[in-house]
């Protein structure tokens, strides 16, 4: 028997009825999912510093439980000391199984460890996608402090097929990302 994330199992026996009620879809194909999950860091100051995309991508690659890959400068910017083709950034992209298991531990683990915490924004991009900005990579369990050289953010986008930002938002919400009470009549 092949191992499912809990969280995929959710996606079948609660989230696909709950939507399909909410928005009277008439098939499962309708209901909207999530496709991938895109981790992203840019490191402008990795121009100066070859190390801290080396510690970056190390980092990047614990958190995702998947190797990483560095983004490059596409031109050269003067006042930036940039050149074409240095390493600016890393990326990860995951999906199906890795991807349920990354965000289930970024709902149970990851975010009640932030600071202050009392939610995250619903705003969604206009096609049903939600990018979240996390301000430090040390919210994550696999993230080592004592290794740590500096404090560096994150992008995490959820690429879902919802039509609109209110099935994406439905979606999200319907697998546990914790919302801000935003949306009060």
């Amino acid at each position: 028997m092949e191992f499912v994330p809990s969280l995929q199992k959710k996606y079948t026996e609660k989230v696909v009825p709950a939507l399909m009620k909410e928005f009277g879809y008439k098939s499962i194909m309708q209901v909207p999912r999530i496709e991938k999950i895109v981790l992203n860091q840019g490191l402008g100051a990795a121009t100066a510093d070859k190390k801290i995309i080396e510690a970056a991508t190390e980092e990047m690659t614990n958190i995702a439980g998947q190797k990483c890959v560095q983004t490059k400068s596409r031109k050269d910017i003067s006042n930036f000391k940039l050149r074409k083709k240095m390493p600016i950034g890393v990326r990860v992209t995951l999906r199906r199984q890795r991807m349920y298991e990354f965000l289930e531990r970024l709902i149970v683990v990851a975010l009640p460890r932030i600071r202050d915490f009392k939610g995250i924004e619903g705003k969604l991009d206009g096609r049903g996608n939600y990018t979240l900005g996390i301000t430090e990579q040390i919210i994550f369990p696999e993230i080592v402090l004592d290794k740590v050289n500096r404090l560096t953010g994150m992008n995490i986008t959820f690429v879902t097929t919802a039509k609109t930002d209110e099935e994406g938002y439905a979606l999200l919400r319907e697998f546990g990302l914790p919302f801000k009470n935003e949306k009060k009549d």
